[in-house]
């Protein structure tokens, strides 16, 4: 068993993530991660956040809200730089490990047995593994992830971030009391002082990696033009997947029809979402889909597939954006063709996806984290008994419009 840590100090937790959301292909796991770390460190958390480097970026920096962000190794490489960085202690010894699995696990139980630890997981790579790789690494990568990592932590707690993950992690033989909805939250967008722009105009925003399969949205817009001359589509997003998406758009005759506007700022996300008339998330798997819930905070609907993860939970069909069928292209550009053409069914969708957004906050999501770190060392160490921190949720109710 773990030691159990002192007393007299704060709990040292070291938050290990792929990436964080300076790098090129940083997405919503990345904030989720940023936000969940400085949360803990302002409740009084000793927080290393450790992520793989970023080309011109500091390898160790201080964080405003006190989180030390230790960056090590690459894409592949983060995973024994972290092992490398804790045993020759080149980050702070931790009580508390939280491992993201992103896919490819940590195994950090291996090498840091004298912690405790939890599993955060965004949703199951099953899908993903044959989009990005070729047929042996996805069988390996699959292995790795569905048998080796629940073997490895066949004892810890784990967290997800949706209902759908949560069953996904069952499904690998992971205990159901061993698993943790905590939502991600979102952060408060600025006043609502950008009108909804007076021709329709369709966005997707996210990283540009094949498995979010923004060819579809091209698709649809293709499509849908015949009959909507003024329709337009944004793709905001950097990733390696970049040239794949211009080279389809050419292929497609839509260069008068799709800005890709690169990487945006804040203040620009919130402003595409605005002036949006639909968000598209045609992705294989989303872990909830916080692209969902930023459009929602500004009555914007959203259309995904059924079978893609999170967006499910994200997603309340019929009521605050639609579901297509699995992997139905056809289906899919019915339901964006329906938003475009109904402005009525498109408004009452927007202001039923607001409402629903207004119950996601990080507040939420820290006091829930709060509670599982809490919970999972007086578990490991009865004789450390830590009181919960203060503003404990209400149960989670299910959301009626």
């Amino acid at each position: 068993m773990p030691s159990a840590p002192p007393q007299d100090r704060p709990l040292r937790v070291l938050f290990l993530n792929w990436r964080d959301s300076e790098h090129p292909e940083g997405g919503g796991s990345e904030v989720y991660a940023e936000q969940v770390c400085d949360g803990l460190a302002a409740r009084g958390y000793s927080v290393t956040l450790l992520t793989a480097r970023v080309p011109g970026r500091p390898t160790s920096l201080v964080r405003p809200s006190g989180v030390r962000h230790h960056r090590a190794g690459g894409r592949f490489s983060v995973y024994p730089a972290a092992a490398w960085a804790v045993l020759r202690r080149r980050v702070e010894p931790p009580d508390l490990v939280v491992e993201t699995q992103n896919g490819v696990p940590y195994l950090a139980a291996l090498w840091r047995r004298r912690a405790t630890h939890v599993v955060l997981v965004h949703h199951v790579h099953r899908e993903q593994w044959g989009v990005v790789f070729g047929p042996v690494l996805a069988r390996v990568g699959w292995f790795v992830e569905s048998v080796l990592a629940p073997r490895v932590n066949r004892r810890r707690p784990y967290v997800a971030v949706s209902d759908v993950t949560r069953d996904e992690l069952v499904a690998l033989g992971v205990a159901p009391e061993r698993v943790r909805v905590v939502h991600n939250g979102a952060i408060p967008p600025p006043p609502h002082d950008v009108e909804r722009s007076p021709t329709p105009l369709l966005l997707v925003l996210g990283r540009l990696v094949p498995h979010k399969r923004v060819e579809i949205a091209l698709e649809v817009l293709a499509r849908l033009a015949p009959d909507h001359p003024d329709l337009r589509l944004v793709v905001a997003g950097r990733g390696w997947w970049a040239d794949h998406v211009a080279a389809r758009v050419a292929e497609l005759g839509l260069e008068e029809r799709v800005e890709l506007a690169g990487f945006v700022t804040d203040a620009e996300r919130h402003r595409l979402y605005a002036r949006a008339w639909a968000s598209l998330v045609p992705s294989v798997k989303e872990g909830w889909g916080l692209v969902v819930v930023e459009a929602g905070m500004h009555g914007t609907p959203s259309v995904a597939f059924h079978g893609s993860g999170g967006t499910e939970d994200s997603i309340v069909d019929g009521v605050t954006g639609l579901l297509a069928r699995a992997d139905d292209v056809e289906d899919f550009t019915e339901a964006v063709r329906g938003l475009v053409e109904d402005p009525q069914r498109r408004d009452a969708l927007g202001a039923a996806a607001e409402r629903f957004a207004a119950g996601f906050t990080w507040d939420a999501a820290i006091i829930a984290w709060d509670e599982v770190l809490r919970a999972t060392v007086a578990q490991r160490h009865p004789a450390r008994r830590p009181r919960l921190g203060p503003g404990r949720p209400e149960p989670a109710q299910r959301w009626s419009p």
